[in-house]
């Protein structure tokens, strides 16, 4: 593999492809929200990679959308958290597939109980984004700078205040 002298055995990680096509079949079964399929430009090299995005049809609950890479997967819930899955597919990392494949599902899991918040901060140097994502077996906090236009974008689209995203509903 380009890029990653060290990973021997990046086949491995098909296991994690086959856990997110459960993963999205099982939500598309379960929830009220709409899969679109996609090959979209990803990545420095703008490689066309195969995207599936699931949108409640609720418009309070975020959205989430797994990129598959190369070896693994992108995951994206809400507007910016962004999880890679592996973060690194060397040899050395030694990232287990099946725990990404759990990491992967803890995550989805907090989305849909409405356990994303993301908010727009101003500060002396410019704007930032702020989420945090809590639910059973997870709790973090990410935050990263945001452009002029993206800030304005976003606090447009009403994150100037915080945003608690909504659970998903259940289909009927």
């Amino acid at each position: 593999m380009d890029g990653y002298a060290r990973a021997t055995d990046i086949d491995r990680f098909a296991l994690l492809h086959e856990a997110a096509e459960d993963l999205l079949d099982e939500l598309t079964d379960r929830y009220q929200v709409e899969r679109r399929e996609s090959k979209e430009t990803f990545g420095l090299d703008e490689a066309l990679v195969r995207t599936v995005r699931l949108i409640p049809r609720v418009p309070t609950a975020a959205p989430l959308a797994i990129h598959f890479t190369g070896p693994g997967l992108i995951l994206r819930i809400g507007r910016w958290w962004t999880e890679s899955l592996p973060a690194c597919p060397c040899d050395t990392c030694g990232e287990d597939p099946k725990e990404l494949s759990e990491k992967l599902r803890i995550h989805a899991a907090a989305l849909i109980e409405g356990g994303l918040w993301e908010r727009v901060r101003r500060g002396m140097s410019g704007s930032w984004f702020e989420t945090r994502l809590i639910g059973t077996g997870v709790k973090l906090n990410r935050e990263g700078p945001l452009s002029a236009a993206g800030a304005r974008d976003a606090r447009r689209g009403g994150f100037a205040a915080p945003v608690q995203w909504a659970p998903w509903q259940l289909r009927n």
